[in-house]
Formats: C-alpha cells, structure tokens, sequence
C-alpha cells in the first residue's frame, strides 16, 4: 500500500481553491471519501496527514479548501481575520460547503453515494453546517468545534448521522452551548452523538496546540479516543 495525494483545483464567486486528495493506489475503482475542512488557519500539514490517515484505511481522503488556494493564516490576527467573515455569514459558508461536495462527487475515485465530512474547530463547525442544510451525506464530524446554530437552518430535517468530539473544559463551547447543540440536534431528527472528554480543552488533536490561557491544548489520549471513535463511525455511515 502506497498512499499517494494530488492537487483538486475547484472554484466558487469567483475564487479559486485547492483541495489535496489522498488515495490508496493498491486500491481501484470508487470508494467511500471523508472530506476534511480545515481549523481557522487554513487547509495546512494538520488536514493533509488526517487526508492520508483515511485513505490508509481505504478511504479517498479530501483535505478541503475554504480560503483561497495558497492562502493560510500565520499568526492570531491573520487566521481570525480570514475565519470571521464566513463565520459571519453562515449562508455563505454553507454555499461554498455544498459546493466542494459537488466537486468531490465528480473525482473519478469517490462513490458519490458515500460521502461524509469533518472538521477541526472551525472545521468542525463547517461539517455541521453541512449537516444542518438538510445535504445528503453520510456523516458530519466535529472535532472540538463550534456549536452555535447558524439561524438559516430551523425547521430542515438533518440526514447525515452526526458526532461530535468535544473537551469537557473547552472554554470556547462552554456546557450551556453543548445542551443547546443537543436540542437542536434532536429538533432537527438527528442520529447524533457528543462524546466529551473531562478534563479537556480546544484543539485537543493538535499536537502544536500548547496555549493553556487561550484555551488550546493537546490531549493525547484524548486524541487517540477520538480517531478510534471516528473510525467505527465512518464504518457505520458507510455500512
């Protein structure tokens, strides 16, 4: 086995992103995909090793693009400055969402029918909101993202089976926000899950993430929880 990644150059209002795509050449034809959207920073090393990670099992791993190709956020100012305009405009952001999923339903390797997403932070917010429009993908995962509805979506039905990866102590998804998130979920008609992790701040699986005061620190068991998690839960939505 051999996992091998290419550019995926798409476009949206008139901006061209890239995404990287990771496969198994071992393995032919068409296979389930697990679209990854990126933390506040931009599609970086983070999202292409878990890219690679999934497509070691047997996955087409797409590490999504929601900037710009080439464009990534080097310190606190740029990365928010980058991340607050689409998550000021939720409806927006879905927009570009749904269509990168178009773009991944056409790469020639993916079974369009077998689609899922995650995310990371604002990653993980993104998978949820593909979830909240009512799209017809397998699955949405949230690693420590962001909870908060976006107010376009009340009243949709929600198809894809939904888990999110939550630190207990996070203070950006205080306990309030992860009852609300429930409720919503259940109004919505959702398969979903919330494992939360005592003890536990942001950015949990990054093992850079070492800033107590902002509230972001790696937690390797949490980590490892989560990916062994993630991996039942992509067996079970492409079951």
């Amino acid at each position: 086995m051999t996992v091998k990644t290419r550019p995926v150059e798409y476009s949206h209002g008139g901006k061209i992103f890239e995404g990287l795509l990771a496969l198994d050449d071992a393995k032919t034809g068409k296979r389930p995909a697990a679209l990854i959207a990126h933390a506040w920073a931009g599609r970086g090393a983070v999202e292409e090793d878990w890219a690679k990670r999934l497509a070691a099992l047997g996955y087409a791993g797409l590490a999504i693009d929601l900037y710009g190709k080439g464009v990534f956020g080097k310190s606190t100012a740029e990365c928010q400055a980058l991340m607050s305009p689409l998550a000021g405009d939720r409806s927006y952001l879905q927009e570009r969402l749904l269509n990168v999923i178009e773009v991944a339903k056409k790469i020639p390797e993916i079974d369009a029918t077998k689609i899922a997403i995650m995310g990371f932070c604002f990653g993980g917010l993104c998978a949820l909101d593909v979830a909240r429009t009512g799209a017809d993908v397998k699955g949405a995962a949230s690693f420590h993202g962001l909870f908060s509805a976006p107010g376009n979506t009340a009243g949709k039905k929600i198809k894809a089976k939904v888990i999110a990866f939550h630190g207990w102590n996070d203070p950006m998804v205080k306990p309030d926000a992860v009852k609300s998130f429930g409720e919503e979920m259940t109004a919505a008609g959702a398969d979903w899950q919330i494992h939360a992790y005592g003890g536990v701040m942001h950015a949990f699986t990054n093992p850079a993430a070492n800033d107590p005061a902002f509230g972001t620190v790696y937690n390797k068991r949490a980590a490892e929880r989560s990916w062994n998690s993630l991996k039942l839960f992509l067996e079970e939505c492409f079951a």
